[in-house]
């Protein structure tokens, strides 16, 4: 007869429990899970992404309503339990009505702890712990005031998530620096700079006192030394408690958490625990990975077989307001131990060892952890580091006194190598999936969990698959450009240039391609790739372009276009505002959108009535945004100097000359470009190709961003103080990638194969080179620049011609 399970919470824990028991014996037992919350199984370390707007709530949900109806899994979602016999072995739930166990399980997790200050209890105090709390800050508009209590993980991504979406946010922590448990001084100090750099004000050292409020709702929060900090909601991200109220009440052994042995027994026979509301040798667990061990563990032990829960060393990696931190083991100051420091202001990197009787025994990386695996190991094992102390601080790359090859660093790794610390995922359980048939890391994911949670792991999986498979892993950048020839891309580009060839037949004849005429995918390439590099010999083909630049506007699912207009750095007039809603009108145009570039999108507009409309536009002297273009997009900008009274600099006038300079120039893929006033960042610079920071001293200038599929801060390019070196900056980086780019790469993927160095190099260092760049570009803008909804009739009637072998443009 089946067993009855009855589980109690639906975190991440419990949930790892039912994935391990229904792979094993799925009918082992009739499994029913209580949950307070009225949902399932969420990855709550992935609350701050939402919180930030960059993945929703469906995103993150780790087990849906289809998981547990097809392993047969009764779920009492948004229900108590309410009490426990241990005697009769029931528990009784909100409905009053007592339900047996055969086995039952505490998985009932942790309380956020509540400072019990003065006004604790006032509207708009809460917690940073589930989804009604992160729905409650995203309710937040645009300049109203928070105050986090917390400067460890949970505040910082509150805080972080918050001024992303443009509140004004005050972290108060009480110790030295920030996330003091994790990282030492040094590293905190980089982490605050960074977080002031995006907005939040950031106070150490500083002791709260009480929260005052107005009309039984929170209304700030008053310091020690007297300073009032107005707030609209305040959040309290000072530290979890077990939750046990439940396990005591009912006659369990507890301590701080709920005792269990190493087989996650408690006290009680047949009942048992896991995830945060444990207490296991003395030792809580806040973080994932011993979490998961645990339900592993757990679903041996109600399965028959023999396992034993053991504590081990834990490393801390995380991304906090887009940097990555790590750090493992003791990196205390102490007699006889020696610290290895390696500091790169310049790309904000800070390393520390801390070494004792030639052994590793702490780590603290900012800015770079991509080796804090392999540091992690030699922590682990204790091995003798004294051989290779010259070294030790570039990584196993640089072991033997020179670089070496990364995939032999990963391959060298012992098979126990921990590679995903979420899931306890170690190098030999991914081989074996390797050599099982995964072979990508889409693949992987599915079959070991590895990069599956934070994604912080997804690098170092992919060196696995190159070092496991050999030549049988062909990388994106190893594919040819088509099925036409067997060249790359970069191969193409280099031999363009080598060979000087200047037309597309020359291509098709002196580079071997099996066809007479390219096809679809290399055509729309082998055009920009002549384009870019004779501007002044090649004529531009457009019938080797995409559906959405022969048209000149953005095709919809539905056949019709949305169109554009620019908008210098987002300012409009009457003028132009009364020619769109004439054109609107005029032309039926069902929708009429404010882009998130600041501009206003006409969408719905018929194929037909293309060059009507956009000679409407043209007379009231709008041009084309070019939004369906492999171009510069749009330039966001925030009021700056002129109206906002956080203005450093005039970010508006700015960012309509870097438009005005910009503008029909064509790219590798879309560009897109922010200019905001002042560090509050309201123009979202710092995800954006090329986004500028105005700050009292000037400008700073950064590149590389990305806020779509791929999420990316800005990498630093260079500080100026004034608006022309920023202008020459920013057209030099714009040619350079131009030159050098593989077609459809954004600038990000670019910047990171060639790497920011090599940029730096030439666009600020090397002032010829920069020169030479500006040459290229506005010699490139001479010719080819136009506005293209201004061109005659029998132009824009080729540009319509139907071609049989394009395929359509896919949406952006």
């Amino acid at each position: 007869m089946t067993e009855k399970l009855v589980i109690i919470g639906a975190g991440m824990a419990s949930g790892r429990l039912i994935e391990h028991l229904v792979a094993a014996e799925p009918d082992a037992y009739d499994i029913t899970l209580f949950n307070a919350e009225p949902r399932g199984n969420y990855n709550r370390i992935m609350l701050s992404p939402v919180l930030a707007g960059d993945q929703t709530y469906e995103d993150i949900v780790t087990h849906d309503d289809d998981f547990y109806a097809s392993h047969n899994v009764t779920c009492r979602f948004g229900e108590r339990v309410t009490a426990i016999d241990l005697a009769t072995k029931t528990v009784t739930g909100s409905d009053g009505l007592p339900l047996a166990y055969d086995k039952l399980v505490f998985g009932t997790g942790s309380d956020p702890f509540m400072i019990p200050l003065p006004g604790h209890d006032l509207d708009g105090v809460i917690a940073y712990r589930d989804l009604e709390d992160t729905q409650r800050m995203m309710e937040l508009q645009p300049r109203q005031k928070v105050v986090v209590i917390g400067g460890g993980l949970l505040g910082l991504e509150a805080a972080a998530g918050m001024a992303a979406r443009g509140v004004e946010v005050t972290v108060v922590h009480i110790m030295g620096h920030l996330m003091e448990r994790q990282l030492d001084e040094a590293a905190g100090y980089l982490l605050k700079k960074s977080l002031e750099e995006k907005g939040v004000t950031v106070l150490t050292s500083a002791n709260s006192q009480k929260i005052v409020g107005s009309n039984g709702k929170v209304a700030g929060l008053i310091l020690e030394d007297g300073t009032e900090l107005p707030c609209d909601l305040l959040v309290m991200a000072v530290g979890i408690r077990p939750s046990v109220a439940l396990a005591k009440e009912a006659g369990l052994a507890v301590g701080r958490g709920i005792h269990v042995d190493d087989q996650m027994q408690t006290s009680i026979k047949d009942v048992f625990a896991v995830g945060e509301c444990v207490e296991h040798n003395g030792a809580l667990f806040g973080l994932v990975a011993p979490l998961y061990d645990q339900a592993k563990v757990l679903a041996k032990t109600l399965l028959g077989e023999e396992a034993a829960f053991k504590q081990k060393p834990l490393s801390t990696k995380l991304k906090v307001t887009g940097c990555d931190l790590f750090s493992a083991g003791d990196f205390a100051e102490g007699e006889g131990r020696e610290d290895i420091v390696y500091r790169d202001p310049a790309r904000g990197v800070y390393k520390r060892l801390v070494l004792e009787n030639d052994k590793l025994i702490g780590a603290v990386f900012y800015g770079d952890t991509a080796d804090s695996n392999w540091f992690f190991g030699l922590i682990q094992s204790g091995e003798d580091v004294s051989g290779m102390r010259d070294t030790l601080i570039f990584g196993p790359a640089y072991q033997g006194g020179t670089p070496s090859d990364p995939l032999s660093a990963v391959a060298a790794l012992p098979l126990d190598a921990e590679i995903c610390g979420c899931n306890g995922v170690c190098k030999g359980t991914i081989v074996k999936a390797i050599e099982g048939g995964a072979t990508d890391l889409g693949a992987i994911k599915a079959t070991t969990k590895a990069s599956a949670s934070c994604g912080t792991c997804t690098g170092l999986v992919e060196q696995v698959l190159g070092a496991t498979l050999g030549d049988d892993y062909a990388t994106p950048a190893a594919q040819p450009i088509c099925g036409c020839c067997d060249l790359t891309h970069e191969d193409v580009r280099r031999l363009i240039k080598s060979k000087e060839l200047k037309s597309q037949p020359a291509v098709w004849q002196e580079l071997g391609w099996k066809t007479s005429n390219g096809c679809h995918v290399c055509r729309p390439a082998v055009n920009f790739y002549l384009l870019a590099d004779w501007p002044t010999e090649y004529q531009d083909d457009p019938q080797s372009r995409f559906v959405n630049e022969r048209k000149h506007a953005n095709i919809q699912k539905d056949g019709t276009f949305s169109v554009v207009p620019r908008m210098w750095g987002g300012i409009t007039n009457p003028i132009e505002l009364r020619a769109i809603a004439d054109a609107a009108d005029k032309y039926n145009v069902p929708t009429v959108k404010v882009t998130g570039g600041q501009r206003i999108d006409l969408l719905g507009v018929k194929g037909a009535d293309l060059p009507h409309i956009w000679a409407d536009l043209n007379k009231a002297g709008l041009v084309s945004g070019h939004a369906y273009s492999k171009g510069l997009r749009t330039v966001k900008t925030c009021v700056g100097t002129d109206h906002c009274r956080f203005g450093t600099q005039d970010s508006t006038g700015l960012g309509i000359k870097l438009e005005q300079i910009l503008w029909g120039s064509w790219t590798p893929h879309k560009v897109k470009l922010a200019v905001s006033g002042c560090p509050r960042n309201c123009a979202e610079a710092t995800c954006k190709d090329i986004g500028i920071i105005c700050v009292d001293s000037g400008y700073q200038v950064g590149v590389a961003g990305a806020a779509g599929m791929d999420v990316k801060e800005t990498e630093r390019l260079a500080d100026v103080s004034t608006e022309q070196e920023v202008i020459d900056l920013t057209v030099a980086f714009i040619q350079l990638y131009r030159e050098n780019a593989k077609y459809l790469d954004r600038a990000y993927k670019w910047v990171a194969k060639v790497g920011l160095d090599w940029v730096r190099e030439r666009v600020v260092h090397d002032l010829a080179e920069r020169a030479r760049l500006i040459e290229a570009f506005e010699l490139s803008q001479s010719v080819y620049r136009k506005d293209p909804w201004a061109e005659q009739a029998t132009e824009k009637a080729k540009n319509f011609a139907p071609l049989a072998d394009l395929t359509l443009e896919a949406a952006e």
